[in-house]
């Protein structure tokens, strides 16, 4: 039986059916097929899946990110970005970057960075003699380090899954969230010098401080959000509604670039975008009961234990085996279906969660660039108006950058780590 559940699972992957049907449609057919398991299992698994405090924060940062980009804040970032790195040769590719980590560290989310940055330097870029490939190419890669440098709602999620630290993972995601940005950069200046990309005239200081004092209540909520988790004062659930408020504020009072009549639209758009997300998660929760139940958990271990004598062949293992996954499957279901299987042979192997969560998430942070599933490829084609092919292709040697920080941090954990513990020694 369990062979045709997995035949199932891949032929419905293939004709195109959305992941969270395909998980949903192969846990309910699979445990009707289990005699002493009532199919009320299924509903009672996705209920308590959801039933989470901790979830909660999924749609709340997903609301903070709506508001910058609806509040125009994504603009402010641009234009301080854009001051600070754009005389540089390549200047615009370098600022699509540096704001994406600045992005990152306000939503969490890299869709809304993809579309909010996308819609603004895309364009701009193109139109300065950027060919189509690198202005979607560094848009769409440079927006995987929104679920790596925090607030990041994937590790919202692992810290739950894992009963691991939130603050211990954020903190852990900053240095490797910054390597992976400045080594964008780098290759990025490497081609623009070779293909003569334009720079913009160099700023002076005064306007670049100028620019930095209108981004800094933008830029403040990051300290909000990490300082006030690593401190103890508040929650993730509780500071991703913080960021939400703070955001708000200063969207409809101090940018004055929010009005009341444009919220209706930005929370239902907030609403269909949490539910993709949070049905999945409901889905994989009845999918891990069918699981369980073929104890794949234990199989997993024991076929670690018994044919895997080394921690790091382990740990290849997991970077191929989430690679693949994240091709066809979001972070979320992705983490909530095999990180329980992973776990406890992690733990076996020494890996301490936030080191394997950092791992996960860097790994799954790939497959928003990658076909089919790639949403972050798929949104920056559509705005850049190039095929899915070619925009693959464009992304491609960045997508070896963040290979080359995930085998980095995952061999030397100490790097990723050093920081925060100078911050928080007692997280870690």
């Amino acid at each position: 039986m369990g062979f045709l559940l997995i035949g199932l699972f891949i032929v419905l992957l293939f004709i195109g059916v959305p992941i969270a049907f395909v998980i949903g449609i192969v846990a309910l057919l699979g445990i009707m097929n289990i005699p002493y398991i009532p199919e009320m299992t299924v509903p009672m698994k996705m209920l308590n899946g959801l039933d989470s405090f901790v979830l909660l924060a999924v749609p709340l940062f997903i609301l903070a990110a709506n508001l910058m980009n609806s509040g125009k804040i994504s603009v402010k970032l641009v234009d301080l970005a854009l001051a600070i790195v754009g005389p540089i040769r390549g200047g615009l590719a370098h600022s699509n970057i540096l704001v994406s980590m600045m992005f990152a560290g306000v939503s969490g989310a890299s869709q809304a960075d993809t579309a909010g940055v996308g819609k603004i330097l895309i364009p701009s870029m193109i139109k300065k003699g950027y060919d189509k490939e690198t202005a979607v190419g560094v848009t769409a890669a440079s927006s995987t380090v929104g679920v790596v440098i925090p607030p990041s709602i994937p590790m919202i999620i692992f810290a739950g899954i894992a009963n691991a630290s939130v603050g211990a993972l954020f903190l852990g995601g900053i240095v490797p969230g910054v390597l992976i940005g400045l080594s964008m950069m780098i290759f990025t200046y490497i081609i623009a010098v070779k293909r003569k990309y334009p720079k913009s005239a160099r700023v002076e200081f005064v306007k670049i401080f100028k620019l930095f004092m209108e981004s800094l209540p933008a830029l403040l909520t990051v300290l909000i959000i990490i300082g006030g988790i690593v401190s103890g004062i508040f929650t993730a659930t509780e500071a991703a509604a913080i960021a939400s408020l703070y955001t708000l504020f200063i969207s409809m009072f101090f940018y004055k670039t929010l009005k009341l009549k444009d919220l209706p639209k930005i929370i239902v758009d907030t609403l269909a975008l949490s539910s993709l997300s949070l049905f999945a998660l409901a889905t994989a929760s009845a999918l891990g009961e069918l699981m369980s139940y073929y104890q794949l958990g234990t199989l997993a271990q024991e076929f670690f234990t018994n044919s895997i004598g080394s921690k790091a062949i382990f740990i290849l293992i997991i970077i191929a085996f989430f690679l693949f996954v994240g091709t066809f499957m979001d972070a979320i279901p992705a983490m909530i279906l095999f990180v329980p299987v992973i776990l406890p042979t992690a733990l076996q192997f020494g890996i301490d969660p936030i080191h394997l969560g950092l791992i996960v998430i860097i790994t799954l942070a790939i497959g928003l660039v990658t076909p089919p599933y790639g949403l972050c490829l798929l949104l920056a084609a559509k705005i850049g108006e190039l095929s899915i092919e070619r925009s693959f292709r464009a992304v491609l040697p960045y997508i070896i950058i963040v290979i080359i920080v995930l085998m980095f941090i995952a061999f030397f954990p100490d790097v990723a780590f050093y920081v925060p513990k100078l911050i928080n020694p007692t997280l870690f």
